[in-house]
């Protein structure tokens, strides 16, 4: 059951973040025009939505079974009442899973437009920081209380940004989408120094936020022991992911951005297209390796409690 629940928490963390992100993506890095072109992001927050509603109800049985230690205790109408009503746990699912609930009718019934991206945005965003409540971040207690959860808040949010904007990114790069069409690779290429600026920030927020997490569950005592633990170990190789990441979208905004610009300018853009869209396929990848860590990481005891 633990492994179900590590599972179901990788799937509903990927899919809270494509809710949260990429129709933040879609407000401040393409045009009202630009975005209508688009056929894709109505279809991909809908479905998002539909995961992480589907994944929360999962996760919600799976969750008391585990506390139970009895897969039965999942049907069990009474077990399932005390998970929800008398477990930080609980109560965090059934908020991700109503979240979810919303953005879905959203998609239904909301025209394409800023207000369906913008409820979108939001929603996922309540989705995302849930996840402080399933894991680490509301475990500690006394005067590191608030700080710790406060910092994990905005260290999924941050990533929330990040991945999702990479995941707009890298639909929009798919085969033959940009390159085909000048007005599309336009639209790519203000995106991507639309996205700049925001990127910049992010990553700070996830360095400051991740310090501020290391000190708790890693502590200065731990950093000898991570490679003893299997919670070091998947932490250090999401530092290893973190810094390929960050090499990626530094050759993104420096050299293949500009390359772009220059290509258009000449009107080919096409070899820059190729070597953008190889870069920011591995950044995505690289960024949604890191999701299944963090999903995973979330039930292991940190390197501080060991």
């Amino acid at each position: 059951m633990d492994a179900a629940v590590a599972l179901l928490r990788v799937v509903q963390f990927a899919a809270a973040t494509v809710l949260c992100g990429t129709p933040l993506f879609l407000l401040y890095g393409l045009g009202e025009a630009d975005r209508a072109r688009l056929a894709w992001p109505r279809r991909l927050t809908s479905g998002a939505s539909l995961v992480l509603l589907l994944g929360a109800a999962a996760a919600l049985l799976a969750q008391t079974a585990a506390m139970a230690g009895d897969p039965a205790a999942a049907f069990d109408g009474e077990m399932l009442a005390t998970v929800v009503t008398e477990t930080t746990s609980g109560v965090a699912i059934v908020a991700r899973g109503l979240a979810a609930a919303a953005a879905l009718a959203l998609c239904l019934i909301r025209p394409t437009g800023k207000g369906l991206w913008l409820g979108s945005t939001v929603l996922g965003a309540v989705a995302l920081a849930s996840f402080a409540w399933t894991g680490h971040g509301a475990a500690t207690e006394g005067a590191g209380a608030l700080p710790h959860l406060v910092a994990d808040i905005l260290h999924l949010l941050a990533a929330g940004v990040w991945i999702g904007a990479l995941t707009a990114l890298a639909l929009m790069l798919r085969a033959g989408s940009a390159a085909s069409d000048p007005a599309a690779a336009r639209a790519l290429h203000a995106a991507l120094a639309g996205f700049s600026g925001i990127g910049s920030g992010v990553v700070a927020v996830i360095l400051v936020t991740g310090l501020v997490n290391s000190w708790f569950l890693v502590g200065p005592d731990g950093v000898g022991r991570m490679a003893a633990s299997a919670y070091g170990l998947l932490l250090l190789a999401k530092l290893a992911l973190f810094v390929a990441m960050l090499g990626l979208a530094a050759a993104n905004r420096f050299r293949h951005t500009p390359a772009l610009a220059v290509g258009l300018a000449g009107g080919s853009p096409a070899l820059a297209l190729a070597l953008l869209r190889r870069s920011v396929f591995l950044e995505t990848a690289a960024g949604f390796a890191i999701l299944a860590l963090v999903g995973v990481l979330g039930v292991l005891a940190p390197v501080a409690s060991q």
